[in-house]
């Protein structure tokens, strides 16, 4: 059998050779199909139905989040799930006023930016805010020269939680736009603590074929051939 390029990934749920289908470790193919189906239609959604999420499906999601992977265990992500109804009016009015500012640094691009719809917080079944606890260890194993692994840490943990609700049929869209200071402000936070994403779940209508923007038209995603280097970088002569 011909070996598949990395760079031409293999179609899921396809014969492997032999070698591949010999490890034990290996899910059977209807189950990776499925993994592979909800990384390629995952969506960040900005559209949805007032219909709220379970409790049970709800629950699932979260600690399908709380296993991700984190540098030290470090679990370093909070989520603040928004039940009040003013709580989440003020927490539009704050995205909506960072909206407007954005549109105004994008200039030539700020009456096209006006028209794209970037969050869906009012109309989403839940609202939840994901956050960075206000004590974080310095010197944590890639921290003392990539204080940013937290970060990344919780970004993993949302990736988790998104790829899990496309799975249950649930649309997310991560919102971040909003000024970080007010947001914790807002949701009486220590110092020190930062809110990183407004995540909007809840059922949708249909998930968008494309990601929005590209139907927009507002930027085009590209191919991985451009992305994927060896050995070092590029020359860029």
């Amino acid at each position: 059998m011909t070996q598949q390029s990395p760079l031409q990934p293999a179609i899921p749920g396809q014969t492997l050779d032999s070698k591949d289908a010999s490890n034990a470790h290996r899910f059977p193919d209807q189950q990776i199909a499925g993994i592979y189906r909800a990384i390629a239609e995952r969506r960040d959604m900005r559209h949805f139905l007032p219909d709220p999420v379970d409790s049970e499906t709800l629950a699932r999601l979260l600690q399908a989040a709380h296993q991700a992977g984190s540098v030290g265990l470090m679990q370093p992500w909070r989520f603040i799930r928004i039940t009040n109804r003013s709580v989440r009016l003020d927490i539009h009015a704050l995205v909506e006023q960072e909206r407007r500012l954005t549109a105004a640094a994008l200039a030539e691009r700020h009456d096209e930016f006006m028209q794209l719809k970037v969050e869906g917080i009012l109309d989403c079944g839940e609202l939840l805010v994901v956050a960075l606890p206000d004590r974080r260890e310095q010197h944590i194993f890639g921290r003392r020269t990539l204080p940013e692994m937290d970060l990344a840490s919780a970004a993993c943990a949302i990736q988790n939680l998104w790829l899990a609700a496309r799975a249950e049929g649930l649309g997310l869209g991560w919102v971040s736009l909003f000024d970080p200071d007010a947001l914790a402000q807002l949701l009486n936070m220590p110092a020190g603590s930062r809110p990183i994403a407004v995540l909007c779940l809840g059922h949708v209508a249909e998930f968008y074929p494309k990601p929005m923007l590209e139907l927009e038209n507002w930027a085009r995603p590209q191919p991985l051939s451009a992305y994927v280097y060896e050995n070092g970088w590029p020359d860029a002569s």
